[in-house]
């Protein structure tokens, strides 16, 4: 057994040797497919074999690179909070006054989630799992601090200028924004068929994108 799986990590060794000229081209491919098919799937649904066949490496190579499957699917984690995170920061919101800092933030997240549908799947994913991957990557929980840095400066600000009220929990004015961004697209399907209107129009988003930065600034401003 022991020499079996020498002879696959050889194996997997030398397959990423002979794509060496690129080999994080050939890992930001893996990652690209198997975000597809963990969000289309789950975990358990998943197949390696599929995100294998797709990028046409094997699954000895992801597994050299990711370890296993539940390594691969942290890794679509790390990068799919990664990439929100990372656009976040371009928003320049130190530089805008409290207000307009906070719409700003909201409205992007709406737009990044209902542009962005296997993130929201990714989280419902992981939800069902309670959290466990998540809990195995400090990178995740790392990087999303940053999120409540950038709202806490936001909020802090706003206190001071009179513009928000006092005495709320950044915590819960983020879990407010990404809640009601979230719910559009998870509830989508549903609503669209329930009330025979069609959610995803571009005029229903417009709508129920001012109405969440609407509700938002509603919450923080004084009573």
């Amino acid at each position: 057994m022991v020499a079996a799986n020498t002879n696959r990590k050889s194996r997997a060794r030398a397959e990423a040797a002979g794509r060496s000229h690129d080999p994080e081209g050939v890992r930001r491919d893996i990652l690209a497919v198997a975000t597809e098919e963990f969000a289309d799937n789950g975990l358990s649904g998943a197949r390696v074999d599929e995100i294998a066949a797709r990028t046409q490496t094997s699954k000895r190579m992801i597994y050299y690179y990711f370890g296993d499957k539940e390594g691969l699917f942290v890794a679509v984690l790390e990068a799919a909070y990664g990439r929100i995170r990372a656009i976040e920061s371009d928003l320049d919101l130190a530089g805008m006054e409290p207000a307009a800092a906070l719409r700003t933030l909201t409205e992007f997240t709406f737009s990044y989630q209902n542009d962005n549908p296997d993130f929201v799947r990714l989280v419902m994913v992981e939800n069902i799992h309670k959290g466990v991957h998540l809990a195995r990557s400090e990178k995740i929980q790392a990087v999303n601090v940053s999120v409540l840095a950038v709202l806490r400066d936001i909020y802090q600000r706003g206190v001071a200028t009179g513009a928000f009220k006092a005495g709320l929990d950044v915590i819960d004015i983020h879990m407010t924004i990404s809640a009601l961004a979230f719910f559009n697209v998870s509830n989508r399907a549903t609503f669209s068929l329930i009330f025979k209107r069609d959610m995803a129009s571009r005029a229903a988003l417009a709508r129920r994108r001012k109405a969440v930065a609407d509700t938002v600034m509603g919450f923080v401003r004084p009573d």
